[in-house]
């Protein structure tokens, strides 16, 4: 099958990246023929204020990528979908609904009748929405032959946007950035470190102040907060003084690069990722291949691969007092020890077959 993916692609940076390079790679393991459309431009900067693209890429770029869309450039939507009235399958990678016009304007240079064309949808609608973001989702949903997602509730969130397109779901599987010198050691237990790791873009959503107010009420407890600020760090940095935690939080702002990921890790006791909304995060599987074990909330998927009690601990979003007494049982005496030993790491092969076999039905 001749296959296009659109999306970001190395040297773009993050998740998106990550995932559309190894479903490249993967699809063309499988014996298709693939070709990844990515972009010189994705975003303007301030609709996209963190760093877009990084100088070594955190894994092995796919050979047949193309690099000519812009976000300024309209006429390049359209020839870019002329150009792809030949394949038999388009995979739009659908990160934000600002992609939307873009996407609808290679829909418009496909024509009718041509490819099979999906949305491959991270998340349906964002965290934090504008009003465009749904009258423009809508339209991309009832334009392609059908979505993929990474939920039940993702799905419904589609289907009920578009109630006449096909809607298939499958887990998001790893797909984790690689370090220099490859795959990282899971580290060895060292005892408890009294020291908490919250790793990725800081977002309303993504709830660290949610996080902070819990850290008041333990002694002793230190974090390191190590990620992108979108909307700077003034703020979350006024909180952590009025609580008086001044001396047990380290801001590290600004994007992580793969080779400095297993240092944070070696450092932490836990991951915490006290999100008040979610749909499926990598973090979890990033935790896991260092041995780290994860304190989360019972966001989106994120129950799915935290396992309570076992390789770690689950709590009740946006509520301070129940990630606080999640922190206070995983520092009972023991417990630190106990859910590193049950931590491993995931494999995706069985993931990522399911995945392909969704993407590629009918």
């Amino acid at each position: 099958m001749k296959i296009a993916i659109v999306g970001p692609a190395f040297p773009y940076k993050g998740g998106g990246a990550h995932h559309t390079t190894e479903l490249a790679h993967r699809l063309a393991a499988a014996g298709h023929d693939v070709t990844i459309e990515s972009w010189k431009a994705q975003y303007p900067g301030f609709l996209y204020p963190g760093e877009q693209t990084i100088s070594t890429p955190e894994g092995v770029p796919f050979p047949g990528t193309h690099r000519t869309l812009a976000w300024y450039r309209p006429d390049g939507w359209v020839r870019t979908g002329r150009r792809l009235r030949s394949f038999d399958l388009v995979v739009l990678v659908v990160l934000s609904p600002v992609q939307v016009p873009a996407y609808l304007g290679m829909a418009y240079g496909l024509g009718r009748g041509g490819p099979r064309l999906i949305a491959l949808c991270h998340n349906v609608l964002p965290h934090e929405r504008k009003p465009y973001d749904v009258p423009l989702m809508r339209r991309l949903l009832r334009r392609v032959d059908g979505a993929l997602v990474h939920s039940a509730q993702q799905a419904q969130l589609a289907r009920d946007l578009a109630p006449g397109t096909p809607v298939l779901t499958a887990d998001l599987p790893a797909h984790l950035p690689t370090p220099p010198g490859g795959t990282p050691v899971v580290t060895a237990d060292a005892g408890p470190a009294n020291h908490l790791l919250f790793f990725g873009i800081v977002r309303p959503y993504k709830g660290l102040d949610v996080l902070l107010r819990a850290l008041a009420h333990l002694d002793g407890v230190t974090l390191t907060v190590a990620g992108e600020f979108w909307g700077g760090t003034d703020e979350t940095r006024t909180l952590i003084s009025s609580l008086g935690l001044d001396d047990r939080v380290e801001l590290r702002p600004g994007y992580v690069p793969a080779g400095d990921v297993p240092g944070l890790f070696a450092r932490a006791d836990a991951l915490v990722l006290p999100y008040r909304t979610a749909t499926a995060s990598q973090n979890v599987f990033m935790a896991y291949e260092h041995g780290v074990p994860v304190i989360a909330t019972r966001a989106g998927t994120l129950a799915d691969n935290v396992r309570d009690g076992i390789d770690g601990l689950l709590c009740d979003p946006d509520d301070v007092e129940s990630l606080t007494d999640a922190l206070r049982r995983f520092y009972a005496t023991g417990e630190p020890a106990r859910l590193r030993a049950g931590v491993k790491p995931v494999d995706a092969e069985p993931h990522w077959v399911a995945y392909l076999e969704q993407l590629l039905s009918r």
